[in-house]
């Protein structure tokens, strides 16, 4: 027996394609082509199949939980004889660079805010959180950008529990792909949302990744559901690759993009530039903090070729 299976079985209801599709019972397809195309990711082709089978079960588990946590509430407010709060169900989702992270949370944003049930469904990137250009540079981090130490933790955190605290607004700073950098005079309000959506490299790191014992708060904290996206590493380089080729010719194209001096390399020159930033930067992030974090996740999405699920994991 293969040991690793055998954990997997105890820890996990693992369901084959087939049969997770299966469970989204009677839950109506509320996207169309044209929607599904906007919330694509670049070099990702999803039809309305896989968001029939992968999603439309997910989306109807999240209302399950959250049905369940809002249900709680209510009980807890009737016994504590005081106004219903407004604590939003909090949801991350993490994984590797160009695992397709933001797709999964676009979809999942738009399918669970057409729910009756919690119609305000609210999505934030950890991007903004990453220190301006100008510290990393100073602190010597430029090469460990997505890196835990490249996050301003204590902004995150201070973020997040205001926003579980149900605080009226809230505000998210923003990054821009553009300048590689925050984007320091724009911010997303964040106003009581009835679900949030957190999305980032490191959202499931907690303090057991932290080799110094500093008794601080953790973004995982505060997290009702995890999902974590996967795939293979070499899946996970090459799409990269591609990615950063489309870049070339997209946001690198930009005279203002900090990677302005890489659209006029030639394929090959910029195919290996790319497999080097992955092995010099996102692959050692992803062996170091991002997948040791995976075994914390209630639900793992397994990708195969193609960006199309093969697997899904649902911790017991």
């Amino acid at each position: 027996m293969n040991p690793i299976n055998s954990i997997q079985d105890a820890l996990y209801f693992v369901f084959r394609r087939e049969h997770w599709a299966e469970l989204r019972k009677s839950v109506p397809l509320t996207l169309n082509e044209a929607e599904l195309e906007n919330l694509l990711g670049m070099n990702e082709k999803l039809s309305l199949d896989e968001v029939t089978d992968i999603y439309l079960p997910l989306s109807r588990l999240l209302n399950l939980f959250v049905g369940s946590k809002q249900q709680r509430g209510l009980v807890l407010d009737n016994f504590l004889e005081q106004k219903a709060s407004p604590s939003p169900y909090i949801i991350s989702i993490g994984g590797s660079v160009a695992v397709g992270k933001s797709t999964t949370a676009r979809i999942l944003q738009t399918l669970l805010q057409r729910w009756p049930e919690h119609p305000k469904v609210d999505l934030v990137t950890t991007d903004g959180f990453l220190y301006p250009l100008a510290d990393l540079k100073r602190k010597g981090l430029l090469q460990h950008k997505g890196f835990p130490e490249s996050y301003d933790m204590k902004m995150l955190v201070e973020f997040i529990t205001a926003v579980k605290a149900g605080n009226k607004e809230v505000l998210a700073p923003l990054y821009s792909h553009v300048t590689y950098d925050r984007r320091h005079d724009e911010h997303q309000a964040i106003r009581q949302p009835d679900i949030l959506i957190l999305e980032g490299l490191n959202v499931l790191q907690t303090d057991l990744d932290n080799p110094i014992d500093t008794r601080r708060p953790f973004v995982s904290d505060f997290v009702d559901f995890s999902i974590y996206v996967d795939a293979e590493e070499s899946l996970l380089k090459n799409w990269y690759q591609q990615r950063f080729l489309q870049f070339r010719q997209g946001a690198f194209s930009d005279p203002n993009s900090f990677f302005h001096h890489y659209c006029s390399l030639s394929d090959h020159e910029a195919n290996v530039i790319a497999a080097n930033i992955w092995d010099t930067i996102n692959g050692p992030n992803l062996s170091l903090n991002i997948q040791p974090s995976r075994k914390r996740a209630h639900l793992i999405l397994q990708k195969g070729p193609n960006h199309l699920m093969d697997r899904v994991l649902l911790k017991k």
